[in-house]
């Protein structure tokens, strides 16, 4: 069972009493031991392997090798002996290998999302949790369990509070989760979690910019930053410093000045005392490297490839309406008002935030790859500009219901598409949900998680590390203290040049 909080903005005269803020009551839920179920920890076992699979498939992408040569510079620091840094043996301070591995596990866009009132991936938690868990010597159900806490806050702030409407990025409700997962791990006082919350919050609020128009590789740093954030601010409220209170209700605070402001009123779900940490369960992969609103039209896309491929052709197409959610048609459709999402020229970060430009390469591929199909080459080939210009989105509102709909049985996150045809004929099509999704054609569960890891690790990893990680993965829970730098992977012999990086302050 879950309960409904209500927050909302109080005058400083009101004097809003400590429990009865937000951040307290996030504090609470993280100094709950409650156990860990065996759905939950399977879950968890999924989405380390998953972004393990993601963080290997870029580790010689630009922005990790500058993230990691920055951890690099950065030995490990006192009260611990350090974190390990994804694809390579050396360790760092738990902060800087939060920063180097998110940034390899949100580059490519690929592991696991959450959308409801705003959007998230609660995968993000998972970098900043390991690296505190490595460094102190945590265990394997101390691990999980942090994990568990991590994905209920967030999934929960993601229900309740919509960011991006104030043009506030999705990291907002990931400083404040990170830092309750860390909590749990540590076996942190609730007044210590309070203030890490708080302090993480403050620290992490930033503009959507980051993810309109020409999309920059800031976009895979933000989360990575988020965390890192995380776990400077459990650091220091350990210490005995506070943050500013009542950080999400004063009268100066985050919803008065940020969201909805003076009036505000938000209901916030966190379970109840004693009740087990279910929400990632909630969650759901990536079979694709592209925003999560864009799986299922890539698995329609796909199927048309097979059952009309006249429609490949850019001269057999008058015109390709896709009918979508508000949020698909404004963040990644036509609705943006963004021409990067058209210019072969456009940066990957914006292509991955662009239906127009995925739908067209899925349509005439029949298929989707993580770098392929973000290839220079691929974006500028004429047949495929010329189709791609002819694919437009519109919001129905019946597709946005769906999209915010609490029910799980008609939650969507896709909608119809009608092709005009130059003969005069139309092509109708439509999909709910993505293939892989829990409701999908072909949901993702163990065994796709793993094939998609061996898959991307191929030629990266050598096969006794892959079923080295593996097998210390799936008995994550029988780790022992210390233990837990099992879970890093280390790339095959030539893989990584550690001198070729590019040199800065550090």
């Amino acid at each position: 069972m879950v309960k409904n909080h209500h927050v909302r903005v109080y005058k400083s005269e009101e004097n809003l009493p400590r429990e009865e803020q937000l951040a307290h009551k996030i504090a609470v839920v993280a100094a709950d031991t409650v156990e860990v179920t065996p759905e939950v920890t399977d879950m968890v076992i999924n989405r380390i392997i998953d972004n393990a699979s993601v963080a290997i498939a870029s580790l010689n992408r630009a922005p990790i090798v500058a993230a990691r040569a920055q951890a690099l510079t950065h030995a490990p620091s006192a009260n611990g002996k350090g974190a390990h840094v994804f694809g390579i043996g050396e360790q760092v301070s738990p902060e800087w290998a939060a920063w180097a591995n998110g940034v390899a596990v949100r580059e490519l866009d690929y592991h696991d999302t959450f959308l409801a009132a705003d959007y998230s991936h609660p995968g993000d938690n998972i970098p900043p949790i390991l690296a505190v868990a490595q460094h102190v010597g945590s265990n394997g159900a101390d691990l999980v369990r942090a994990i568990a806490t991590g994905y209920e806050i967030q999934v929960n702030l993601v229900k309740a509070i919509c960011l991006h409407k104030h043009k506030i990025d999705h990291v907002a409700h990931l400083g404040p989760s990170a830092a309750a997962g860390i909590g749990t791990l540590l076996g942190l006082d609730v007044e210590t979690i309070f203030q890490s919350v708080g302090q993480a919050l403050h620290t992490t609020t930033a503009t959507r910019q980051s993810r309109k128009g020409e999309i920059s590789t800031w976009k895979a740093h933000a989360p990575a930053f988020a965390g890192k954030m995380a776990v400077e601010a459990v650091d220091r409220s350990m210490r005995g410093q506070t943050s500013p209170v009542p950080i999400y209700e004063g009268e100066d605070g985050v919803i008065a000045w940020m969201l909805d402001g003076p009036d505000a009123s938000y209901e916030v779900p966190l379970p109840l005392p004693g009740e087990a940490k279910r929400a990632i369960l909630d969650t759901y992969t990536k079979e694709h490297s592209a925003e999560y609103q864009a799986q299922a039209w890539i698995d329609l896309a796909r199927k048309l490839n097979r059952e009309h491929p006249e429609t490949t052709d850019p001269a057999n197409v008058e015109s390709v309406l896709i009918k979508t959610s508000h949020h698909t048609h404004y963040v990644i459709g036509s609705g943006a008002n963004d021409p990067q999402k058209y210019s072969p020229t456009a940066s990957r970060e914006t292509l991955d935030h662009s239906i127009p430009y995925i739908f067209t390469v899925a349509l005439q591929d029949g298929a989707w790859h993580h770098v392929d199909s973000y290839a220079p080459e691929r974006a500028a080939r004429p047949d495929t500009v010329e189709l791609w210009h002819k694919v437009t989105t519109v919001e129905d509102p019946e597709w946005t219901r769906r999209y915010h709909s609490l029910d799980i049985a008609e939650k969507a996150f896709g909608g119809s598409v009608v092709i005009t045809l130059t003969d005069g004929s139309v092509i109708t099509d439509e999909i709910a949900v993505a293939d892989a999704h829990p409701l999908g054609a072909r949901p993702f569960a163990r065994e796709q998680y793993i094939n998609k890891f061996r898959t991307l690790a191929a030629g990266l990893v050598e096969e006794a590390e892959i079923e080295r990680f593996l097998a210390a993965v799936e008995r994550v829970t029988e780790l022992g203290p210390g233990e837990l730098d099992q879970l890093n992977i280390t790339a095959a012999p030539g893989v990584i040049d550690l001198t070729n990086a590019p040199k800065g302050l550090f």
